[in-house]
């Protein structure tokens, strides 16, 4: 079988790709394709592993070949599926690989914008503890996570993940039902109840198009002006605009986001242009420790040895 990698940059340079290599008799890797480059790059491809390129039907049609197409993630909204599935193109996925890593990013953001690491360290560093009158130098102060609570939405493997170390910290943790749901399964609450009840609300869920925009004017109006909001999962479930009047009018108290709607955001993006010291973003990472990427691509190893053996795993169309 022939494989090509179409986004390998998207990679830290670190991670072994040598199990992929092993899988398939010619592996060609490729930092990054273009939408003009796809044809020229699969062309003789029977496997593809993408991470973010997009494979619509015009190109599948154009690539008989191909046989299996690998996500490198969990998100499939980068490959059409039904197309995939009438040309007989098996599409599989990544899961369960980055529990880790998004619980612990999680975490670090919550406890640097609660205990205000970065400012304390700052203090030594600009020498006013040294020229303090007290031993104590208090600054922006701290604040305890034990006895709030945080609101999980999207309570697949990763907002599990959160939960569970939410404990540790003894968070009151609620998981949020389905928003519009007619029913509220045990162990959830409606999803109206979750906003306005959480001092920090952590988003996990995918984006389709019941979630889009799923934080807008009128949900961001049921958050508490004290609350957190913490997006690990897609930008798209967030209304920019929504967003940037409750941190403006002060409406809610922060916003931590390593997702966007576009990636990578233009200069100009509202989010990234407008600069408020209680918004802060960073680069679609917390998915990407080390150990996580490293999992993953092990994990499209056993996808493609479990396809060869006509025994397909994770397979999602």
């Amino acid at each position: 079988m022939r494989a090509v990698f179409l986004d390998q940059a998207t990679f830290s340079s670190e991670i072994d790709i040598t199990m992929i290599e092993q899988q398939v008799s010619k592996l060609t890797c490729y930092p990054l394709t273009n939408p003009e480059q796809i044809i020229e790059h699969s062309r003789d491809a029977n496997i593809i592993i993408t991470n973010k390129v997009v494979l619509n039907r015009v190109l599948l049609t154009q690539l008989p070949e191909l046989k299996l197409i690998c996500i490198a993630a969990t998100g499939t909204n980068n490959v059409d599926l039904a197309s995939a599935t009438e040309l007989g193109i098996c599409v599989t996925n990544i899961t369960n690989y980055a529990n880790q890593s998004v619980s612990q990013y999680v975490f670090a953001q919550l406890l640097n914008h609660f205990s205000h690491i970065s400012d304390h360290n700052q203090n030594v560093r600009n020498n006013l503890w040294q020229q303090h009158h007290s031993f104590c130098l208090h600054g922006k102060g701290m604040e305890e996570l034990a006895g709030k609570t945080i609101a999980i939405i999207g309570y697949g493997s990763l907002g599990q993940a959160v939960a569970e170390r939410a404990k540790a910290f003894d968070l009151n943790v609620m998981v949020s039902e389905h928003c519009g749901a007619s029913k509220i399964r045990n162990g959830r609450v409606s999803f109206e109840q979750a906003l306005s009840q959480a001092d920090i609300i952590s988003l996990h869920c995918p984006q389709t198009a019941d979630t889009t925009s799923l934080i807008n004017e009128k949900s961001l109006a049921l958050v508490k002006p004290s609350a957190v909001i913490v997006n690990t999962a897609r930008g798209g479930l967030i209304n920019n605009d929504a967003l940037l009047a409750a941190l403006r009018e002060k409406r809610i108290a922060a916003a931590i986001l390593d997702v966007l709607d576009v990636e990578p955001p233009p200069a100009d993006h509202p989010l990234i242009a407008n600069k408020f010291d209680n918004l802060i973003i960073t680069a679609h990472i917390a998915w990407a420790s080390k150990q996580a990427q490293q999992r993953l691509i092990d994990k499209i190893a056993e996808n493609i040895s479990a396809f060869a053996a006509k025994e397909p795993i994770n397979v999602v169309n």
